[in-house]
């Protein structure tokens, strides 16, 4: 069986499915129903459909705004190097879904086949999904209570028609709630490798990080480590580095040491990143231009 929200009431408890707690539970109906905690069937359904997947992994952090989605561009990016690895790269950021803009797939869209959606692929070997591909317009909001965040991310689980892949890679919003719940839960049966948890280096990003560390560990999910992004600035002109971030309380190297996580690097901030980015979106204007 899957795992549960740490404070959950119980299946048979007065206050199954009517909690606090139970908002945005893949089980929530059935709790409240006085069914008991039977799974979601999607949950076996997803462990059938990631089997075609080796090895999954998370990429969260309790603060917004550190990079989470630059990291697992880049991560994606860095995994299809080798043309014989087949990479997915998937966005449940539902409400800020930014991969598709990094990725330079602004207009992209999904198309749906016999066997589920398909990915937008960025090259052959690295496949991409996101809600962003979903909107009308990138500057659509998306005005969505829990369950349909959710009904979403599970069907990003279980429609996507992936194929055969050797990493999947999932870019997460902030915090700790619906949709870090749903994926954890919906991909316990199938094995998830582990969390990279991204921070940087001031003292108000890391107590956000230490949370999400808790989290991590009160679900059961394996921390694979910690990267610390935008560590250091080094000026392109005069080559001196100044702590844009500066680490009062030691940075995430202290953190990690407190808490007994691997720190698996630190990754400067480099305005290349932001050129690269928008090189990416100019090309994918271009391309679109071209195709119509």
């Amino acid at each position: 069986m899957e795992e549960v929200p740490h404070d959950c009431p119980g299946a048979d408890s007065p206050q199954a499915g009517r909690g606090a707690s139970c908002q945005g539970c893949p089980n929530q109906r059935l709790c409240a129903s006085g069914a008991g905690a039977t799974p979601d069937p999607a949950i076996e359904e997803i462990k059938e459909k990631m089997k075609t997947v080796k090895h999954k992994i998370l990429v969260l952090s309790g603060k917004g705004g550190v990079g989470k989605s630059t990291f697992s561009a880049h991560l994606a990016r860095g995994l299809a190097e080798d043309e014989n690895t087949q990479i997915a790269l998937l966005d449940i950021d539902i409400c800020g879904p930014s991969i598709p803009k990094i990725m330079g797939l602004e207009g992209e869209q999904v198309h749906q086949s016999g066997s589920g959606w398909s990915p937008v692929y960025v090259e052959d070997n690295l496949g991409v999904m996101s809600v962003g591909f979903l909107l009308s317009s990138p500057d659509d909001a998306v005005i969505w209570r829990g369950p349909k965040k959710n009904g979403m991310i599970k069907q990003f689980l279980r429609d996507v028609d992936w194929g055969e892949v050797d990493y999947l890679i999932v870019d997460t919003p902030p915090g700790t709630s619906d949709e870090h719940l749903s994926v954890v839960q919906y991909l316990a049966a199938a094995h998830i490798d582990g969390a990279v948890i991204i921070t940087t280096p001031q003292e108000v990003s890391l107590q956000d990080v230490r949370k999400e560390i808790n989290f991590c560990r009160k679900v059961k999910l394996p921390i694979i480590g910690v990267v610390e992004n935008m560590s250091g600035f080094i000026c392109p002109k005069c080559k001196k580095e100044s702590q844009i971030f500066p680490p009062t309380t030691g940075g995430a190297e202290l953190m990690c040491q407190d808490l007994e996580v691997p720190l698996l690097g630190r990754v400067p901030l480099d305005p290349l990143i932001g050129i690269q980015e928008f090189c990416n979106l100019h090309q994918s204007k271009e391309e679109n231009l071209i195709s119509s």
